[in-house]
């Protein structure tokens, strides 16, 4: 099939969440400004850049009582923690999707522990295995579909990380012991138990093997 996505796909439900999985959950915290903590997941959800650090996310929708908590108390302080959310979390990550009013800290509501942040405000998911302390670097306003709606990406520079040690293996981030937990469409999820390596090749690798292939 083909549609335009300006036109109705004709489908029982949007594929296009589907088309581009899986996605990395960004499970943010925040404080607002007057001082309540926010952890709420989002699965528009990437690293950007390595030099300096850079991730995005992406915020659309809206709460009963306005714009979502997380969007307001990063314009607010500029501030926020990505916690990497795993298997084990994967129930507290999906409580904290609710929409919730502003003044209920989601940590403490789902038993979560907060962890002293080093260079931020916001406190860390203590039992999240890693932890991307940010400090936002822009807000971009992109098209949206409902006029009754934002959509908006945050940009974060990466200033501190927090990586458990018990997740490191020879010195490197070990994935299949974290079993981070990923996005799909609808409301399908993912966790990562398998990790298979491949080599980026020279040049001349490249161009032998499409010799050969073409031979």
């Amino acid at each position: 099939m083909f549609y335009e996505t300006k036109d109705h796909h004709g489908l029982p439900h949007d594929p296009f969440k589907s088309c581009v999985m899986p996605r990395p959950i960004g499970w943010l915290t925040t404080v607002s400004a007057a001082g309540v903590v926010n952890l709420a997941p989002f699965s528009f959800f990437n690293g950007v850049a390595s030099g300096p650090p850079v991730v995005v996310v992406g915020i659309n929708g809206r709460q009963p009582h306005g714009p979502k908590d997380t969007l307001a108390n990063c314009r607010a302080t500029g501030e926020f923690v990505a916690n990497m959310a795993t298997w084990d979390l994967r129930d507290a990550m999906n409580l904290t999707s609710a929409s919730l009013p502003a003044e209920i800290d989601e940590m403490a509501l789902v038993g979560l522990t907060p962890a002293p942040s080093k260079l931020v405000k916001p406190p860390r998911v203590k039992e999240s295995p890693i932890n991307l302390e940010c400090r936002v670097l822009q807000l971009v306003d992109l098209p949206c579909d409902d006029p009754e709606s934002k959509n908006i990406t945050v940009f974060g520079h990466v200033v501190g990380i927090h990586i458990d040690d018990s997740v490191l293996t020879s010195g490197l981030v070990d994935v299949a012991k974290i079993r981070p937990i990923a996005r799909l469409g609808y409301m399908d999820y993912t966790v990562i138990d398998e990790v298979f390596e491949m080599r980026r090749p020279s040049v001349e690798q490249a161009l032998a093997a499409r010799k050969s292939a073409a031979e």
